[in-house]
């Protein structure tokens, strides 16, 4: 996708939610200035019937993640990885000037998933990881460095259970095939956009207590209690 297309693709998006707003809103008034506004972007873009047509869910994309940089940069992608392997979605990193830059490979539905609850979890993990101090500034970083491995392990390891469980409650004996096909495709596709990719070696937590600390504290986090994405809840872990 070149980034006039992006762009293209975003602004086609804010027009179909002002669209939506405007249906939704009892008021008169609001409903035609949102029209308003979104009739002003249709022609000013000259957007097309089909680009305001909304993307179909189960098509392939990639969506970038910024990382950052700093200490906690593998923590914080371990985590990604930890959300978006349970929900079918492939994760590579590059280094850019403005730090460490994710991209996740996915169908659409899962991407919007994988979206929404790693930006949920990174905010409970960075907040629990903030409370986690010691003696000194360098033994707090590698301590809450541990702490963010352990919790995202720990995350994984439960959405991973709830996606076997999910699997071996369903009745149809043609579920799993489906699912492999899909993974294989997701794959295929990250390849065919990305490139060669390399594996990189799994970054090490340094500390056993801080990463059994940071396990106990994902057991309480809430990683979807509702539905998300289509996908059943999943509980606090315990």
């Amino acid at each position: 996708m070149t980034s006039n297309d992006g762009a293209s693709a975003s602004i086609a998006e804010r027009v179909r939610k002002l669209l939506a707003m405007a249906e939704r809103t009892t008021n008169p008034d609001e409903a035609d200035a949102f029209s308003a506004k979104a009739a002003e972007l249709i022609a000013r873009h000259r957007l097309t019937p089909e680009a305001l047509r909304p993307p179909d869910p189960d098509q392939l994309a990639l969506r970038e993640v910024v990382i950052g940089r700093g200490a906690y940069v593998r923590a914080r992608l371990a985590l990604l990885v930890a959300v978006a392997t349970p929900h079918g979605g492939f994760v590579t990193f590059r280094s850019t000037d403005a730090g460490t830059v994710a991209t996740v490979c996915g169908h659409r539905s899962d991407l919007d998933a994988i979206a929404v609850l790693y930006t949920s979890l990174l905010a409970q993990m960075s907040a629990r990881a903030a409370q986690q101090h010691r003696a000194t500034g360098a033994a707090t970083q590698r301590w809450r460095r541990s702490f963010m491995f352990g919790f995202a392990h720990q995350i994984e390891e439960m959405l991973r259970r709830a996606h076997a469980n999910a699997v071996a409650d369903a009745s149809s004996d043609d579920l799993l095939p489906a699912l492999r096909a899909r993974d294989a495709a997701v794959r295929e596709f990250a390849s065919h956009e990305l490139g060669p990719i390399v594996t990189a070696r799994r970054a090490a937590p340094v500390g056993a207590d801080a990463v059994r600390s940071g396990r106990a504290a994902a057991n309480d986090v809430d990683i979807g209690r509702s539905r998300l994405g289509g996908r059943h809840a999943i509980g606090s872990g315990r």
